[in-house]
């Protein structure tokens, strides 16, 4: 009988249940004699011992369901070490609780933080398998990670529907797109709704540059434009200050977010009327699109294969239109950025896209 638990960390996503189920109906098709442990909230369920046995039942359904049926919560890695308020330790913690159980394996679907986690484990000599889960697709080590593709449809439409508000009312407006550290998602979305202005964390704009982009909008007849903003994004003048100098002008920061920042450095300088849209957590919610319960579909049966294999210490992962995995200590601790020389970001130069550089 193979024992196998699973959680889901970190900031939810669509397709995370399909991914689950990928992986359930792999070994369950497999004829394999199985039972599944869901740890509730992420990490903490294993550190914890908050958990549910799973049956056929907790699986039906939920291809197209969002969120996660398991719940999720943050475990931050830089505190996963430290002990917690009772003196708690909670790699051991976790250690104890995987062998209590009897595990052969677990399963972990998360982001970044969730995988260097999952990395640590498996060096503690717990049997893992990880599956990339991310609306920012920033994980190194694989092209795609699912509920990405949704969460641009979501940023995509919303942007869609500026358009005409936009129109009617000769504004310019700003639609702010998760992304603290990457702007995949806001490239992406921004592209995809024919924003006129994209602003990502990877190349620091100048406002200057974006008040140009507008005025020369003006002249050709346009009554709007469009600016689609990470919200991570900084300016020249910020990217140059040191870590300590930002983290002050943080504190004492009066704007809700860059995008008021940006919003009002605009109006002073050109006079147009400039509104902000912040769609937030609705680019994490919803059902998962066709694309994404299909890509986490098979990344579950990849991963499913992986424990049938014995094969461990893996993330599946998606490199040149194919399914592979990559060794968890080989991504762990990685982001993928979008590079300033990428051809997207070229393409899009072409396309008369202002990138505030």
């Amino acid at each position: 009988m193979m024992r196998i638990g699973m959680l889901t960390s970190g900031g939810d996503c669509q397709a995370l249940n399909a991914a689950m189920r990928g992986v359930v109906k792999c070994i369950a098709h497999s004829g394999a004699e199985v039972e599944f442990y869901g740890f509730k909230n992420g990490y903490r369920g294993l550190i914890y011992s908050d958990f549910r046995m799973l049956t056929s039942k907790d699986f039906s359904g939920i291809l197209t369901k969002g969120g996660t049926i398991l719940g999720s919560s943050r475990t931050p890695f830089k505190t996963i070490k430290e002990p917690d308020e009772n003196g708690l330790d909670k790699v051991e913690a976790m250690k104890q609780n995987y062998y209590k159980l009897q595990l052969d394996c677990l399963v972990v679907l998360g982001g970044n933080g969730s995988q260097k986690t999952a990395n640590l484990l498996s060096e503690e000599g717990l049997n893992v398998v990880s599956l990339p889960k991310t609306i920012d697709n920033d994980l190194w080590g694989t092209d795609m990670t699912f509920g990405f593709q949704s969460a641009v449809d979501v940023a995509t439409n919303v942007i869609d529907n500026i358009h005409t508000t936009a129109d009617s009312h000769g504004r310019v407006f700003i639609i702010e797109v998760m992304g603290h550290k990457v702007g995949w998602l806001t490239l992406n979305a921004g592209l995809a709704g024919g924003a006129d202005v994209i602003l990502i964390p990877e190349i620091p704009y100048d406002i200057g540059k974006i008040c140009d982009a507008i005025q020369a909008r003006d002249e050709r007849g346009s009554r709007f434009t469009i600016i689609a903003v990470a919200e991570g994004a900084i300016s020249k003048k910020d990217a140059k200050l040191s870590k300590k100098e930002y983290k002050e002008k943080m504190a004492n920061y009066k704007y809700p977010s860059v995008s008021y920042e940006i919003a009002e450095a605009i109006q002073k300088k050109t006079g147009h009327e400039v509104r902000v849209t912040v769609p937030g957590h609705m680019q994490r919610g919803g059902m998962p699109d066709p694309y994404d319960r299909v890509f986490a579909s098979r990344l579950g049966a990849e991963a499913g294969q992986l424990i049938l294999n014995k094969e461990f210490g893996y993330m599946v992962a998606y490199k040149n239109r194919e399914i592979v995995k990559v060794p968890l200590s080989e991504i762990a601790g990685k982001l993928k950025y979008v590079s300033p020389d990428a051809s997207i970001i070229k393409e899009a130069k072409m396309l008369g896209v202002c990138f505030g550089d």
